[in-house]
């Protein structure tokens, strides 16, 4: 048995909640591999929303067993407070003991950055997302597991602040009060030491056992570390082969990946978006989206569909197919863009260049529709938004095996 993968191709916020909340009734665990809190999943059923940030979207099922595996950064307050929302969650939600953790002197450091960056702030969340994987990369970051032994971590963690003490100053960051960060750690302890554990284990004995094992990520693939638009990118592999490495497994391990895009792009925060839509129509596709962050509220930057760029993350990712998320929101428009080539240097490309500051795009108008909300056949789409999928198809190379047309679960076309 092989694990199946769900990515997003484009800036992150594509939908992926809905997607893996609606494939993981049909799947024994769903597994969390980078990322933190950071990310933030939305997902409806039957009237209710849910937000999700560390807790995988496998949750909903309650046969299904939830890993978040060891290449996340855990925010011990965040991950509490989500747990929360759910009953008996012991034995359904196992957290890999070789996460590295978010504390919160981690986001201090993030918005501290962000401040002295002032206009070269590359508009992060503040979770501290960036300082706990800098952490862990510079080899002096904290594992999850060492929460099992707070008065350990206590002072780890005091003599974390002493070496770095001139740092601090400069990013007026207090020591922690002793007492006060072992109390916290060992409340920490309380209420998470019991799903603790080594995940790669958990994993690997499901895939041996012929468990059926859905993988998602955070973000998108425009914001790997890697491969994406950098330096305005996340802190993780946000792709495909960051599944593998952030929970123990190889790549003979993985078997369909399912790239999630929305039917326009997104983008929160800084960094170069080639077929943002700053005009009116940029304003509306935001408003009939609703396109807010999950996690920080911020309005999303709005604009067209960017094939270029997808058919470059479904190379990246070995997608089978797409889903492409939220078509509804195009309801109305007369007229609907699609960026097909950029322009660079006084020529045309179709390829993404390394780059992506200087290009503008070149755009293919196709007709609008008026109505595609509630859709759950392809036949019942209008004609043009029909047409519309098929094009996306042709552009990007890759088939699209689902449509969604409204936030709620049900409204998904199989195609």
């Amino acid at each position: 048995m092989r694990a199946d993968v769900i990515v997003g191709v484009q800036w992150g916020d594509e939908g992926k909640g809905k997607i893996v909340d609606m494939l993981a009734q049909r799947y024994d665990m769903v597994c969390r591999s980078q990322g933190g809190h950071n990310a933030g999943h939305t997902i409806w059923v039957d009237g209710i929303r849910y937000a999700l940030h560390l807790i995988p979207s496998g949750v909903l099922n309650p046969k299904a067993i939830n890993v978040i595996g060891n290449g996340v950064v855990l925010s011990p307050e965040s991950i509490i407070e989500e747990m929360r929302q759910f009953d008996n969650l012991e034995g359904r939600l196992f957290i890999s003991d070789k996460a590295h953790l978010n504390l919160p002197y981690h986001a201090l450091i993030d918005q501290a950055r962000e401040r002295l960056k002032g206009a070269k702030a590359i508009g992060t969340t503040g979770k501290g997302i960036g300082p706990a994987y800098s952490d862990k990369i510079n080899r002096v970051g904290h594992r999850v597991g060492e929460l099992l032994h707070p008065m350990q971590l206590c002072e780890t963690i005091l003599d974390y602040f002493a070496q770095n003490r001139d740092i601090f100053d400069v990013l007026h960051i207090p020591t922690p009060d002793r007492a006060a960060l072992l109390s916290e750690l060992e409340g920490y302890k309380a209420q998470m030491g019991c799903y603790i554990t080594n995940t790669t284990n958990v994993v690997w004995k499901a895939l041996d056992d012929e468990k059926r094992i859905l993988l998602e990520g955070a973000q998108g693939t425009m914001l790997d570390i890697d491969h994406g638009t950098y330096p305005y990118v996340t802190s993780s592999s946000t792709v495909t082969a960051g599944a593998c490495t952030g929970l123990g497994l190889n790549p003979k391990d993985i078997g369909k990946v399912t790239g999630i895009v929305k039917a326009y792009c997104t983008r929160v925060g800084n960094g170069p978006f080639p077929s943002e839509d700053t005009t009116e129509a940029g304003v509306r596709l935001g408003k009939q989206g609703h396109e807010f962050g999950t996690t920080t509220g911020r309005a999303r930057r709005c604009g067209w569909f960017d094939a270029v760029a997808c058919r470059y993350a479904s190379r990246l990712n070995g997608c089978d197919e797409l889903a492409l998320m939220k078509l509804d929101v195009l309801d109305g428009f007369d007229e609907i863009k699609v960026c097909v080539a950029y322009q660079c240097n006084g020529e045309v490309i179709d390829y993404l260049p390394s780059n992506l500051e200087d290009v503008t795009p070149v755009y293919e108008t196709f007709q609008g529709w008026e109505k595609s909300e509630g859709a759950r056949h392809f036949g019942d789409l209008p004609p043009a938004a029909q047409a519309y999928v098929k094009a996306i198809e042709e552009m990007t190379q890759t088939k699209v095996g689902m449509i969604s047309t409204s936030p709620d679960r049900n409204d998904t076309i199989l195609m």
